[in-house]
């Protein structure tokens, strides 16, 4: 039945005619939005599945799509990479309706820190142009919201040990922002705030054992030993895993900024995948990630 339906619908010679090459093939119905578009390493092969797919659940999202659209685009490309570029660039254009991966890209999430006089304030978005009217310097953005979070929290936690937590109406008039997270603490060594600075860059990790040490001298730090021990060790996976592989990828792209935009984020993984001329750890920082991309 996928065989006959996809024959019908776009050609029975058409698999013939698909050229053994890197490329992405966009899938439209009949008013000629765009459904799906995807990136194939070889263009017949891939679209082959298409033509075959069964009544398998493997193949649900394949039949899907083959009986929505009406016309079938196919577009080679020199390489892989390439293919990847193209794919993420049209489905942060479009955003079709059956793809998922890099749809999302405007939830991804960045960190601001803003010196005050005597506050130091931090927040927490996806929304970074709705603060623009704050001189806070950004860093991110990051592909998991959910872990991002949880390390803001974190270090949110453990600095509220050592400096004091401000109430909201102490802080300046921010926009109420469904997702995003501002918090503002006086008394914070100059120090820490470069550390802080530092972390969230993917500079150094020495915030962490400051914080460490310092939080040894807190009584009530002390008495909060076993969530002060989570909070350091939630920071230090996402420093590891996320702000550091960022901060490679940005090294390798040549950029000398903190700051990457949501829409920049996933071509600039995809755009250094591979290159044979990237340093040993860069490289695996960015193939890394272009894994989950």
């Amino acid at each position: 039945m996928g065989l006959r339906r996809f024959e019908r619908k776009f050609g029975a010679n058409l698999y013939q005619e698909l050229p053994a090459l890197p490329g992405v093939y966009l899938f439209r119905d009949a008013a000629g939005v765009l459904l799906y578009v995807g990136k194939a390493r070889n263009l017949r092969r891939r679209l082959q599945a298409y033509r075959n797919a069964t009544r398998s659940k493997a193949h649900r999202k394949m039949r899907i799509v083959v009986r929505e659209s009406t016309t079938l685009e196919v577009l080679p490309q020199a390489s892989e990479r390439d293919a990847l570029l193209l794919e993420n660039q049209i489905i942060r254009v479009h955003r079709p309706r059956y793809n998922v991966d890099g749809a999302f890209f405007f939830l991804y999430p960045a960190v601001g820190i803003w010196k005050n006089d005597d506050q130091t304030v931090l927040c927490f978005t996806t929304s970074c142009e709705a603060w623009s009217s704050f001189p806070f310097e950004w860093y991110g953005t990051f592909r998991s919201r959910r872990r991002a979070k949880e390390a803001f929290d974190a270090i949110v936690s453990l600095l509220s040990f050592i400096g004091h937590l401000e109430g909201k109406s102490r802080l300046a008039p921010f926009p109420r922002l469904r997702g995003s997270r501002v918090v503002g603490l006086r008394r914070l060594d100059p120090a820490l705030v470069d550390s802080l600075h530092a972390f969230w860059m993917g500079n150094r990790r020495d915030l962490l054992e400051t914080l460490a040490l310092s939080l040894l001298e807190k009584i009530a730090a002390r008495r909060h030993a076993p969530e002060i021990q989570q909070h350091l060790q939630v920071a230090d996976a996402f420093y590891q895993a996320d702000i550091r592989k960022l901060r490679a990828a940005i090294n390798a792209s040549g950029r000398a900024v903190a700051f990457v935009p949501q829409h920049e984020r996933d071509a600039m993984f995809l755009a250094l995948a591979r290159p044979s001329s990237q340093p040993d750890e860069e490289k695996t920082a960015c193939d890394s990630e272009i894994q989950r991309t």
